[in-house]
């Protein structure tokens, strides 16, 4: 695979990045969302994120019912830090599609 670049956040706002190796990922710019759980407790709804890999994609039952995610991980250091959400099969859900959950334990603010 080789190294990867890593995409750097310049930001006049809050940074997020990875609690691992610190890579940026998100910014608060992007922030949806800070009231959502995930498997570690607290995560965040993002519309974007940078310097991830998404795995397959699967059919989970969560809370708010049926979705199809992808699980995201760190490019850098291959940490898991969330998932994708691909697709709702609940009507009132179908916002979350495309958008991003980072597991707050699984991240850091950067700057």
């Amino acid at each position: 695979m080789g190294f990867q670049h890593t995409q750097f956040l310049a930001s006049p706002v809050q940074v997020y990045g990875c609690v691992t190796c610190r890579t940026h990922l998100a910014t608060n710019e992007n922030l949806i969302s800070k009231n959502f759980n995930g498997s570690t407790g607290r995560a965040f709804l993002f519309e974007e994120v940078v310097n991830v890999e998404c795995g397959e994609a699967v059919d989970r039952h969560m809370t708010t019912g049926l979705h199809n995610v992808r699980d995201i991980f760190c490019i850098r250091c291959n940490a898991s830090l969330g998932w994708r959400y691909e697709k709702s099969f609940v009507q009132a859900e179908k916002y979350k599609e495309g958008k991003f959950i980072l597991e707050r334990a699984r991240i850091a603010d950067v700057e």
